[in-house]
């Protein structure tokens, strides 16, 4: 790889796009070639070296693996340069003619210091990089807490706002989570200078590594809490307020950003999930934001037609015309009777079941065998 790919944009010399064709490439070159050859332009500077340029620029693009590295190059930036080989075995690209790898001294590219580039990547510095200050003492995220919601069926489908109760760790009372006695406060850590990281020097990186004194928090806690023993936190009973949605279904998670176990030492809450069971209506079921409903209708309706009353899960009732010749198993639907969210409100689905006498009087057996006689005279004329 030449050690300067980084520095120009071939593509841009040459006027075409970096996605452009073999043959688009090709076009361009030949038509700013013959307008800065220097057989045009005797004795014009700019013009050749406007012509070096372009030339240069066809070298690389204008052949496919070349063009190949050169993309890939340009695609990983200065660190890419750093590590590449080179399309003619050159030295590692990159880096400006006066700078080193190297003996304590910093590196750059195009003005940017690679020490603090890699540093970032690497957790130190890179050929020499200045080494990072002491930090903030880091605060560690609490833990994401589960607790279980049981919901009556009618709670489920309008929606409740409630309490879960459960005994977790929680922001000690004394210290506000800091885990250090009131009126003190954490130290840096001497072994690390507050990083939370050591540094072992491999050469051009420095790898780190967290710091065993700290643990990798940068502060240490010199005079601990008397109530937490310097964990920052304590495990007490509470109850947190919940706000369940509309139509919320039974084993659905609900998750509450922010009310989960307490950070340690500064660090955020984590979350809360709440794991919904709905108990089993006695009348309704659901499917999806539908309700549904069975019922029963006797022989006679369903063959005369009639007209029957179906609950609503507020309470009411809706009017439904059953045709005569309904079939057992038959569903209507009533619109808007559903589950109402907020995306979308469900209907109420009404089954019918026709019921089958099964003890039935002399007079009874008499009329419907007498029924049977006259459908099968029907049915065979």
């Amino acid at each position: 790889m030449q050690h300067d790919w980084l520095d120009k944009n071939f593509y841009k010399m040459l006027g075409v796009s970096d996605d452009a064709s073999d043959k688009e490439v090709t076009k361009a070159y030949r038509k700013l070639a013959r307008k800065y050859h220097p057989d045009a332009n005797p004795g014009d500077a700019k013009a050749e070296e406007k012509f070096k340029e372009i030339s240069e620029a066809y070298d690389v693009i204008g052949d496919p693996e070349k063009r190949r590295e050169y993309d890939d190059v340009r695609k990983l930036g200065p660190v890419g340069g750093m590590f590449g080989g080179g399309a003619g075995g050159g030295r590692p690209g990159g880096f400006g003619p006066d700078t080193g790898m190297g003996g304590g001294r910093n590196f750059t590219f195009d003005g940017v210091d690679l020490g603090d580039i890699l540093g970032g990547v690497f957790g130190g510095g890179a050929g020499g990089g200045r080494p990072r200050g002491p930090q903030q003492p880091r605060g560690e995220k609490g833990d994401d807490l589960q607790a279980d919601l049981h919901l009556s069926f009618d709670d489920a489908v309008s929606g409740v706002t409630t309490s879960v109760h459960l005994t977790s760790d929680a922001a000690c009372s004394t210290c506000d989570g800091s885990g250090a006695r009131p009126g003190t406060r954490p130290s840096s850590c001497s072994r690390c200078g507050g990083r939370g990281v050591l540094d072992d020097n491999q050469g051009l990186f420095s790898l780190s590594q967290p710091c065993p004194q700290c643990g990798g928090r940068g502060h240490v806690i010199d005079d601990p809490c008397t109530t937490c023993r310097g964990t920052g936190t304590e495990r007490r009973p509470r109850q947190v307020k919940v706000r369940i949605p509309a139509g919320v279904k039974n084993g659905q998670r609900i998750r509450l950003k922010g009310r989960g176990g307490p950070g340690r030492f500064g660090g955020g809450h984590g979350d809360l999930l709440v794991n919904v069971e709905v108990k089993p209506h006695d009348v309704f079921g659901r499917k999806g934001t539908n309700l549904t409903v069975t019922l029963p209708i006797s022989f006679a309706d369903a063959a005369l037609g009639t007209k029957i009353k179906a609950p609503t899960i507020d309470g009411g009732t809706v009017t439904l015309k059953v045709p005569a010749g309904t079939s057992s198993g038959k569903t209507f639907r009533v619109k808007g009777k559903g589950i109402a969210t907020k995306k979308k409100t469900g209907d109420l689905l009404v089954t019918l079941e026709v019921a089958v006498p099964t003890d039935l009087s002399d007079e009874q057996r008499e009329a419907i065998a007498a029924m049977a006689q006259v459908l099968e005279a029907e049915a065979s004329s």
